[in-house]
């Protein structure tokens, strides 16, 4: 999901909300639309595949005029791009007109509940669900906000929803739930906006409202009122927003960096839209031209990858060898390059970069093309030289990293690699109908449960004021963990300066364990997998030698209470998508522990954000 523009004032709202879409294109999306109340009462929708050119021809050939309006950019979840599953969606009686960035996890029962009463839904998406829920509210007897309450109280998993309705003419709702959508309010003179945003809105209004969690607005042209989803008025900060692009761009944020780990539920969805088709229980990668001859002849793949995307291919060795059964090594590659792997046309190798300029990397994939090997890219800027050279790419779909140390890249990059597994898994016949569902189903709720560990934000905060003095560390996991033990050492490395260690747990007694005192701090991943008795082994060796452990495992584990210092808990995920759960709280630690020392968090020294040369 992507782009989010609303409107209520003395404007124009179709031309306030069009160009609003426009500064949010970057996101990418495949369809766009934009529904305005007209002079005469009615609410007319107009919306188009493709790109924004499209819908703004529409609107030259069949215009809108009114004063309230709000549109959307949509990038494919629930239903195949196409103009009936474009954004905004109205109720089966054309009272009630909804756009929404998010997934609803639980769309399927409440359609089905929905069409036992009758209701006759006009798309394939998960948004229309809402609609229809308000619309069912409103014709008991309900108020629109009380049914839209209602509505957002039944619905589960993290969306960002505006509300417009006949019955309201000049009124706009709009809440966030959980933190997979931002939704930003803009307060004028005589006028207010809504966005996805801040970019959106930043040519009407610098002061902006950044609505929390399970919070609403009701918004007209002369005010607003926020609440939280039980009703009661709560008393939003007005932020004022510099007029410098840069600060601009970073909203509430201290830094990019925080806001591009903030960003991470929302980047899931984007980067699972279009490809995760949670209908058929199926994957689409287009871009990737696969077809089951190439799928089956494949002998072997290697990953190829520089620092933060190097850790993420090691979780892919685990995803593609789990799921596809294909050989898979994962290399440097500015050590790839030197050497003479054994390749040929029944390779492929899979180059990971944020900037798809990485020098090393690009080199990497000359090599591969020189011999033979089908020429694989998984990167986040379109146009780059990566996704030119690659015959298959994958975007990310992650949004500007300004940051250094990438945070949003890793995660969306192992997302795709989970797709991509899938993917060759259906074509190689590794996978069973029902467990490609499976796995297809469990990325669902993934925006969710990232967008949860976001909300322990000031526990992260606390241990950093614990442990911003230390000199070392060393972070500890074992299977698909262990390459999560090494980013969250490199995060601290890269904006703290503090040296860390990543290890795999069972090395530890092979070298390591002889580092361990009272003075370092020892980070454990301890979630509930097949190695969790193997995990509370080491953590009772850590301890054993005076370590102070900070463990990260899954909430209702208490257990692990006894047994580290420090506990930070996370929901349970699926355990193949465990590692995109478990890296953010480590991301959170290492930025808050360098700001508390002061660091340049968003260009530590030494760093370069894409390394062009060698």
């Amino acid at each position: 999901m992507c782009g989010i523009v609303g409107y209520v004032g003395p404007r124009e709202a179709s031309r306030v909300v069009v160009q609003g879409l426009k500064r949010l294109e970057y996101r990418g999306y495949d369809s766009a639309g934009v529904a305005v109340r007209q002079v005469d009462g009615r609410i007319v929708i107009r919306r188009d595949v493709g790109k924004l050119a499209n819908l703004e021809q529409l609107l030259a050939q069949w215009p809108l005029a009114g004063q309230i309006g709000m549109g959307h950019t949509r990038w494919a979840t629930h239903g195949a791009p196409s103009q009936r599953n474009a954004h905004p969606h109205i109720s089966m009686n054309g009272r009630i007109v909804v756009v929404h960035n998010g997934i609803v996890e639980n769309f399927a029962g409440l359609r089905e509940e929905l069409e036992a009463e009758g209701v006759q839904f006009a798309s394939d998406t998960d948004t229309e669900v809402i609609a229809q829920l308000i619309e069912r509210y409103v014709a008991s007897g309900l108020t629109l906000e009380t049914a839209v309450r209602h509505t957002l109280n039944q619905i589960k998993g993290a969306s960002a929803v505006v509300v417009m309705s006949q019955d309201e003419p000049d009124t706009l709702y709009c809440a966030r739930l959980g933190n997979a959508g931002g939704i930003t309010l803009g307060v004028g003179q005589g006028e207010m906006f809504i966005a996805s945003d801040i970019p959106a809105i930043l040519e009407y209004t610098r002061h902006m409202i950044f609505l929390e969690s399970r919070q609403m607005a009701r918004l007209t042209a002369t005010g607003y009122q926020v609440m939280d989803l039980q009703g009661q008025p709560l008393t939003p900060t007005i932020h004022a927003i510099g007029w410098d692009p840069v600060s601009a761009e970073k909203g509430e944020y201290k830094h990019f960096m925080q806001k591009e780990i903030f960003e991470q539920p929302r980047a899931l969805i984007d980067t699972l839209g279009g490809r995760a088709d949670f209908e058929n229980g199926r994957v689409h990668l287009p871009e990737m031209k696969l077809t089951a001859n190439l799928a089956q002849r494949l002998q072997k793949i290697f990953i190829v990858a520089c620092g933060t995307s190097y850790y993420s291919g090691l979780v892919g060795k685990f995803l593609i060898e789990s799921i596809a059964r294909i050989p898979v090594e994962v290399e440097y590659a500015s050590e790839f390059r030197y050497y003479d792997p054994i390749i040929d046309q029944n390779t492929a190798v899979l180059a990971i970069t944020q900037s798809g300029e990485t020098a090393d990397t690009l080199a990497a994939m000359e090599q591969a093309r020189e011999k033979g090997a089908v020429l694989w890219a998984i990167v986040n800027a379109y146009g780059s030289q990566a996704m030119r050279l690659a015959d298959g790419y994958i975007a990310m779909q992650a949004g500007p990293e300004i940051g250094v140390a990438s945070t949003k890249a890793f995660t969306t990059s192992i997302a795709d690699q989970y797709l991509l597994a899938c993917a060759l898994g259906e074509l190689r016949g590794t996978l069973s109908a029902a467990r490609l569902r499976q796995l297809v189903d469990d990325l669902v709720q993934l925006p969710n449960l990232a967008g949860r560990v976001l909300d322990h934000d000031p526990q992260y905060q606390e241990l950093a004021s614990q442990f911003f003095k230390a000199t070392d560390f060393l972070f500890l996991g074992r299977g698909i963990n262990y390459p999560v033990a090494l980013e969250g050492a490199l995060k601290l490395k890269e904006i703290s300066y503090i040296h860390a260690e990543g290890y795999p747990a069972g090395e530890m007694k092979h070298g390591p364990i002889a580092l361990i005192d009272e003075t370092m701090p020892v980070v454990a991943l301890v979630t509930k997998d097949a190695l969790y008795d193997k995990m509370i082994s080491q953590v009772q060796q850590a301890k054993a030698r005076g370590g102070i452990v900070i463990a990260l495992a899954q909430e209702g584990d208490a257990a692990i209470q006894q047994e580290a210092d420090h506990v930070i808990h996370v929901p349970a995920a699926p355990p193949l998508l465990a590692p995109i759960v478990n890296v953010i709280p480590l991301q959170l630690l290492s930025y808050h522990i360098a700001v508390r020392r002061g660091a340049d968090v968003d260009q530590p020294r030494n760093l370069a954000k894409s390394v062009t040369v060698e």
